[in-house]
């Protein structure tokens, strides 16, 4: 019966809808793994001012959405989800333009950034189209459905990048970003109903704004999986900062770098799929918290092992593949039990959760890259440090207690 009224209410059959969610959140995936292999052809065409310079092509994009998100959030819930969509993705390709035309870094970087302020739109309203729809631990399956498909952007997108570059040079990849652009602006005009009624939204104030921030920050839960999400995530994106010079500087992998962060999107979109199975059994804190200790342990082994031996890629491999498993059970659940308490202002509560956890991300992430030095310890001291603080902030927030009391799980699995 709910699966129905989710139908109904989006104006799709829930996979549909699963897909076109996942597509939407895909944007931001896109707009970053894709230029990946162009980043060093990037610095040079451009001259950029060091090695690491290019990689604040993709900080600018986080910083962009960051900003965006608060934006974005409030006007989705006095607006509805159809017009944010559709002035995001409006945002979005004047950036990609600013982007395609650019002859310096400076221009380059000011593209990304209209672009971040533009997938903002499409991010916070794809949350927001779960949260209409579903709770508990079904926003936490359908999310994690969602981050499968999603993952399989970055495990192609890298290779689309490269193929791009056969063919043309960088400024092809923006072109290919335009076309991805209006495929889903068609799609959500032509099949997406609107899934916030009128009686439902929230007039746009001043008042209403700071009073939704406050309720944010003050939820003992909400603020603490968000500052969780925004250690964790900051960690990753140095890692993604710095994916390029790790595979075709560090190790030498040439083309096959997109080969080998596809791989590791694959692992990412396999254990997504698990979680998916398991979280309502399960629970999405004692998943969560397990998956975020995995990854504390098996960094501060591999930061042990730079002192004994030298790294090489199957190594790396290895241990990405670790952190890439425990992302896909950490990020849908953390996103999950941060907004679960705010189904009322769901569309702020979003915008805050995104802003907030994104510029942490984005200074986490940018501080880790750019203190790369053909060395991971930068990356694995990253994930070890920041790590081990979301184990204690989750503890702090449960106050010690991470399991499901046996009486939350019963109702997560009537539900």
């Amino acid at each position: 019966m709910e699966n129905h009224q989710n139908s109904t209410s989006s104006g799709m059959s829930s996979k549909e809808f699963t897909i076109l969610v996942a597509m939407l959140m895909s944007i931001v995936a896109i707009s970053i793994d894709a230029l990946l292999p162009a980043l060093g052809i990037i610095g040079k065409d451009l001259a950029a001012a060091s090695a690491n310079q290019p990689q604040l092509l993709i900080s600018m994009l986080f910083l962009g959405m960051a900003i965006g998100q608060l934006i974005c959030g409030p006007l989705s819930d006095s607006l509805g989800r159809r017009p944010v969509l559709f002035g995001g993705f409006g945002i979005y390709l004047i950036g990609t333009v600013i982007c395609y035309q650019a002859n310096s870094m400076e221009t380059l970087m000011f593209g990304r950034f209209i672009q971040g302020l533009g997938v903002a739109g499409p991010y916070i309203s794809a949350i927001s189209l779960v949260r209409d729809l579903y709770h508990g631990s079904q926003m936490a399956r359908i999310m994690s459905l969602v981050m499968m498909i999603f993952m399989l952007v970055p495990a192609l997108a890298p290779t689309l990048g490269q193929a791009i570059l056969i063919l043309d040079d960088w400024r092809g990849i923006f072109e290919m970003y335009l076309i991805y652009a209006v495929i889903l602006i068609a799609w959500i005009m032509l099949r997406l109903k609107e899934t916030l009624p009128k009686e439902h939204r929230i007039p746009f104030t001043q008042k209403g704004f700071y009073e939704g921030f406050r309720e944010v920050l003050t939820n003992r839960i909400t603020a603490s999986y968000t500052i969780c999400m925004g250690l964790f995530f900051g960690s990753f994106i140095g890692y993604l900062n710095s994916a390029q010079q790790i595979f075709q500087v560090q190790f030498k992998t040439g083309a096959l770098f997109a080969l080998y962060f596809g791989m590791l999107a694959v692992v990412l979109a396999i254990s997504s799929l698990i979680n998916s199975r398991i979280v309502e059994k399960h629970g999405a804190k004692h998943i969560a918290f397990r998956g975020i200790y995995c990854v504390v342990i098996a960094s501060a082994i591999f930061l042990s092992l730079h002192a004994f031996v030298t790294i090489t890629l199957w190594m790396f491999l290895l241990y990405a593949a670790v952190f890439f498993f425990c992302f896909g059970l950490l990020f849908g659940n953390i996103n999950s039990l941060a907004m679960e308490p705010m189904g009322h202002v769901a569309g702020i509560a979003s915008a805050v959760i995104g802003s907030v956890s994104s510029i942490m991300s984005m200074v986490i992430g940018t501080v880790i890259g750019q203190m790369y030095d053909n060395t991971l310890i930068p990356i694995a001291g990253g994930f070890t440090v920041f790590g081990s603080i979301a184990i204690g902030i989750m503890y702090w927030a449960e106050k010690g207690r991470i399991e499901e009391t046996e009486e939350e799980l019963s109702e997560a699995e009537s539900v």
